[in-house]
């Protein structure tokens, strides 16, 4: 049996998620769990995350008429996949654990309830979050350090784990100050649906493995916000002829969904944001977008050839047809199952056969 189950049975989730969002018609509602228990009670114990933060917006703050703009900044994450990443993690009785981006408290909550309050500190950069989160956790007999600090940064004590459920690029060299000797880290590369395991090594880096299981979370931000999505761009590239047009080598498709292609893209060439739509008829759309202003627009039917605008310095288009063709020719593509490097600096080095990356 596992030694979580106890721990998530014991646990009222929806006492630390009361309300949420949920995108529906295309904007995002407020969900006032007490204005229907039981909708409250099949969401909050189904396993799914609960978006509770959009833009600067928390759940908390909003009215019934609010319908914020912008992604998503926090939530509680899905029971199953933070009780994964615990998994992974290798966590013991006696162990000191730092659980990186505190939420709802959900994981902070497992955490003290499996080891005890004194072996566990959460922390996250909002304010609000880890002032509700000590709250909620208190109400339900639960004392865990919650602390407000920003991830990127000091760490507020050494540890035999760090478990993150917010996404990092680079390692913040700090993770690797914080953990003891022989202390494991378990993260993943912002942007790329890769879990990295890691050991911390005698020389103040890591060596570890990317995981054959997959993951995505928020990234760590330092502001109430994310950066704006790049709308202008996307409207420049929807419109207007590239300085490169010419067909596609392989069909159109939704880059974030095919995680294993959109995590070798983000290792290869990050930073890069999709957009995706397909109407009634077949015709798909694609437009992939950087803040270099490098753009590309491909349209096709389903299975078909497209045809593709690109702009900018770089061709992402290009970029993207390679990995494809890599991926066709190999059977597989490298990033998963990768051995990884973690310097004392934060660099960390993906390499499988004969391929390596470099993640700084």
């Amino acid at each position: 049996m596992s030694r979580w189950r106890g721990p998530v049975s014991a646990i009222p989730r929806h006492l630390l998620v009361p309300r949420w969002w949920s995108y529906t018609g295309g904007a995002w509602t407020v969900n006032d769990g007490r204005a229907d228990e039981r909708a409250w009670m099949r969401r909050a114990y189904s396993d799914i995350s609960l978006v509770t933060r959009v833009g600067p917006l928390h759940v908390d703050h909003a009215g019934p008429g609010d319908h914020p703009e912008g992604r998503p900044t926090s939530s509680s994450t899905l029971p199953g996949l933070v009780v994964n990443m615990f998994r992974h993690a290798d966590i013991h009785d006696g162990m000191a654990v730092l659980d990186v981006g505190v939420g709802s408290g959900y994981g902070a909550a497992l955490l003290a309830q499996r080891l005890g309050d004194d072996q566990v500190t959460s922390i996250d950069v909002d304010p609000y979050l880890t002032k509700v989160a000590t709250e909620r956790l208190a109400e339900i007999g639960l004392w865990p350090a919650i602390v407000t600090c920003d991830a990127t940064g000091p760490l507020p004590g050494e540890y035999d784990r760090i478990v993150a459920t917010v996404s990092v690029r680079p390692l913040p060299p700090s993770w690797l100050v914080a953990l003891r000797p022989e202390g494991r880290l378990v993260t993943t590369i912002a942007n790329a649906m890769v879990i990295v395991v890691a050991d911390k090594t005698e020389d103040g880096g890591a060596v570890g493995r990317v995981l054959w299981d997959r993951a995505g979370f928020m990234a760590t931000r330092a502001g109430v916000d994310y950066e704006p999505a790049l709308d202008g761009l996307a409207d420049r590239a929807s419109a207007q002829d590239g300085e490169q047009i010419g067909p596609g080598r392989y069909p159109v498709t939704d880059v974030r969904e095919a995680w294993e292609l959109a995590s070798m893209l983000e290792v290869t060439a990050p930073g890069i944001e999709h957009r995706f739509n397909e109407d009634r008829d077949g015709l798909r759309t694609a437009l992939m977008l950087h803040r270099d202003g490098s753009w590309a627009r491909a349209t096709g039917q389903r299975g078909d050839a497209p045809l593709v605008h690109q702009g900018g310095p770089r061709r992402l288009w290009d970029i993207l047809d390679e990995i494809r063709q890599q991926w066709l020719i190999e059977g597989s593509l490298p990033v998963y199952g990768s051995k990884v490097l973690i310097s004392p600096s934060g660099e960390i080095t993906l390499s499988r056969g004969r391929w390596r990356a470099t993640i700084a």
